[in-house]
């Protein structure tokens, strides 16, 4: 494995499943604590870490809003922007497109500009410094309401040349697509990309709602879809783009052991996945541990990781002359 996780570790990746506030690492936490005099409910970083030990999709959210409020200034968003970009760009990252999550914010009455501008500060400079691309992907919360989503696309108005897509997070049982699908086509209506959380808790008929009622362009997780043989053929012929989370998934539930995961099922069925980190402070590991994690466990070839990598960029919604500068570059480190 040695050998393979060198590979790993070099290989031009794009990360296109990832939630900002949960690269949000207890050092961090720490830190943005003292510095806005912010109460947190723990005395310690190890404090933080065996509060770690949730087993549920709530459960996990519960203390990952309560670890955002310590975000409360422009420097804060920037701060945690870079922190994920150095820790991105040195698993071989070279472009991200990453979620944010304003209402998280704006519900505790920090401004959306606050927030946006933070983030896009930490963009430009890692860009920069790092030679790390990035856009913004705006998540609505989903148990949250409609009306409320639609009050964050219109905050986000004087940004929307700046966000690339809008999609859909927090707890999915319960809150089907079907709940966003007038403000998804607003979204569609401005120019923007969309992308949705479906079948990760929820059923395969999210994956279906998120396809016919949201007219999505890539599905976030997706993992059940494997329940559903129509669904999986439909999902293969419009080559439609998963941005799976092996860690996260196993940190959730989702598959009881890494020895289980279905991604080498998946990729074997033609089903154009990718891998990703998903909240990698909560879920033990950034996206190169992601991939690491699961070639170990299903046993993955130098040539899948290949494919994973460039479905990462296929995937992503990047122009299609930055996708073939990727892919050339991926191309001759796997041919090296």
């Amino acid at each position: 494995m040695t050998d393979l996780s060198q590979f790993i570790g070099g290989l031009p990746k794009a990360e296109l499943h990832l939630h900002i506030e949960g690269s949000l690492e207890p050092e961090l936490m720490f830190a943005l604590a003292q510095r806005n005099h912010v109460a947190i409910p723990y005395a310690s970083v190890e404090e933080v870490r065996a509060a770690y030990d949730f087993s549920n999709l709530q459960d996990f959210l519960d203390i990952y809003y309560a670890g955002a409020d310590v975000l409360r200034k422009r420097q804060d968003f920037h701060d945690l922007a870079m922190a994920y970009f150095t820790r991105a760009a040195a698993d071989g990252v070279v472009h991200a497109e990453i979620m944010f999550d304003p209402q998280t914010h704006t519900d505790r009455g920090i401004a959306f500009e606050e927030v946006i501008e933070g983030l896009l500060s930490g963009m430009r400079l890692a860009e920069t410094e790092l030679g790390l691309t990035s856009s913004l992907i705006l998540s609505f919360l989903r148990h949250l309401s409609e009306e409320a989503a639609f009050e964050t696309l219109r905050a986000a108005g004087p940004w929307l040349d700046r966000i690339t897509a809008v999609g859909l997070d927090s707890s999915e049982v319960g809150h089907p697509p079907e709940k966003f699908a007038r403000v998804f086509a607003a979204a569609r209506a401005q120019g923007l990309k969309i992308t949705a959380h479906a079948g990760e808790e929820g059923p395969p008929a999210y994956v279906h709602e998120a396809l016919d009622l949201l007219g999505v362009d890539r599905i976030d997780h997706g993992n059940r879809a494997l329940e559903d043989p129509a669904l999986i053929e439909r999902l293969v012929a419009e080559g439609m783009t998963l941005t799976v989370c092996p860690l996260s998934n196993h940190k959730l539930c989702v598959v009881d052991d890494m020895a289980d995961h279905p991604l080498d099922r998946m990729l074997a069925l033609g089903l154009k996945v990718t891998v990703n980190s998903d909240d990698p402070a909560y879920f033990g590991g950034y996206v190169a541990d992601n991939y690491r994690a699961v070639a170990k466990a299903r046993g993955l070839s130098r040539n899948d990781l290949v494919t994973l990598a460039r479905n990462s960029f296929t995937g992503s919604f990047l122009p299609p002359e930055a996708v073939a500068a990727h892919l050339e570059r991926l191309d001759a480190y796997a041919g090296g």
